[in-house]
């Protein structure tokens, strides 16, 4: 689920297609996106076995993905190396203050599965995007939302 009002629209990212964007400003540190309705997450292994579903799939912890082959509104947030949110577990945290408008991208980096190379390059850089493994993944993002949600604390507390 999306918890900040949002509409899709014309990415930014050449090539991009289409984006999801921020209706309202989100304070860093919030949550953008959340889990709401995974029946299931699926071993690596088994989703390999069906190449046909990779397309739909996001890693969500070690070795589980959970796919969503019926492409809900969440599937529009576009890859970036300088990403607006932070994948972590399953959500999506602001990285950053973000005021209406702002394009939601993060790093496919933590989705895909480890050393998987996406089909397209970062248009940005021009570099692959190849899915990262799971504890280098695990340690980069906690690491970063822990840096967030300081700098929000600081900010909080200097008002």
């Amino acid at each position: 689920m999306i918890l900040p009002r949002y509409r899709i629209d014309a990415s930014a990212i050449s090539g991009a297609g289409k984006g999801l964007f921020l209706e309202e400003d989100v304070d860093a540190g919030r949550i953008i996106t959340a889990p709401d309705a995974i029946e299931r997450t699926y071993p690596l292994d088994e989703l390999r076995a069906k190449p046909e579903q990779m397309y739909a799939s996001a890693r969500w912890f070690e070795d589980r993905y959970t796919l969503s082959p019926e492409w809900p509104d969440e599937c529009y947030i576009n890859h970036s190396f300088d990403p607006t949110g932070l994948w972590h577990l399953g959500f999506v945290f602001a990285l950053r203050d973000l005021p209406a408008g702002t394009e939601i991208t993060v790093d496919y980096r933590h989705i895909l599965p480890p050393g998987q190379a996406e089909d397209f390059i970062d248009t940005a850089t021009g570099e692959k995007i190849i899915g990262l493994p799971w504890d280098e993944s695990l340690m980069t993002t906690t690491r970063a939302l822990a840096r967030v949600l300081d700098s929000a604390s600081l900010a909080t507390d200097r008002q």
